[in-house]
């Protein structure tokens, strides 16, 4: 009787076990960010997706497939031509999240890979088509206006294969070596021509303050030839004057220096001639 106890017991337990795994196999969560899409054995790909949360499927016939529909980070480096024949690389960064009602659509035609088999072929055809329209100085002074063309042509591209672009950034822009280094001789050249222009400019400042201070030189010659010419001893006086400053001058600088009253000034009392 302890024998058909312990068999019994044993039948009920593997019995328990196997419903559990049962309700366990049948069971599967969606986090959140996610999405899922039910693949049936019998009927295929569901059209219906599920959303986050707990759900149920038959065990053996149906499989889910997540999605994760949060934006995600992609870069695509490209390397194409120019309007002018010059050689461009260009690194576009794309924020991507797929439209959540076309997920079993996506699924069925792409896979989960979907942003693998997309993105890179896309970006590379409107990129090469945008960049065409352009030559290599164009795409630097004009850098916004190629940005929003390619936003704008690569988002409506995206849609049609049920992509959502957040954001397109050109991230890197550079040239071949030829160009590069014909800039940077012409940004030599251009330095060149301008220390050049500021030496000539320089010469010119120059000069005329040259000719502006000989100017004056004269003019100060002729009236003092002129106060000279009216006074005789116009030229005397001055010259006592500039003897008078130079000897004060060099009194003030010494320390052992004696002043006299006002009426007893000898150093100006000179005979008159």
């Amino acid at each position: 009787m302890a024998s058909r106890l312990f068999t019994n017991l044993t039948t009920a337990g593997l019995g328990l076990a196997l419903v559990g795994g049962v309700v366990n196999s049948a069971l599967y969560n969606v986090d959140g960010g996610y999405r899922a899409v039910i693949f049936d054995r019998f009927t295929g790909v569901k059209p219906n997706v599920v959303g986050e949360g707990t759900h149920f499927l038959i065990p053996w016939i149906q499989k889910p497939i997540i999605f994760d529909i949060r934006s995600r980070p992609r870069s695509v480096a490209v390397t194409t031509g120019s309007k002018d024949l010059q050689n461009v690389n260009i690194t576009l960064r794309i924020l991507f999240r797929p439209i959540t009602e076309n997920l079993p659509r996506m699924y069925t035609s792409l896979g989960v890979d979907y942003d693998e088999r997309v993105l890179p072929s896309i970006t590379n055809e409107v990129l090469k088509a945008v960049v065409a329209q352009f030559d290599a100085g164009e795409l630097i002074t004009q850098r916004e206006v190629v940005s929003q063309r390619v936003s704008e042509e690569l988002t409506e591209r995206a849609s049609q294969f049920g992509l959502i672009l957040d954001d397109i950034s050109l991230t890197h822009l550079t040239f071949g070596r030829e160009f590069t280094a014909a800039v940077e001789l012409k940004q030599v050249a251009q330095q060149e021509a301008e220390k050049a222009r500021f030496l000539v400019e320089k010469a010119e400042q120059q000069k005329r303050a040259t000719v502006i201070s000989a100017e004056g030189d004269t003019q100060a010659a002729s009236l003092l030839a002129k106060a000279f010419g009216e006074s005789g001893d116009a030229l005397v006086e001055l010259r006592r004057i500039e003897a008078a400053e130079d000897i004060a001058t060099l009194l003030s600088r010494s320390r052992n220096v004696s002043y006299l009253p006002s009426g007893q000034n000898v150093l100006l009392n000179l005979p008159q001639v």
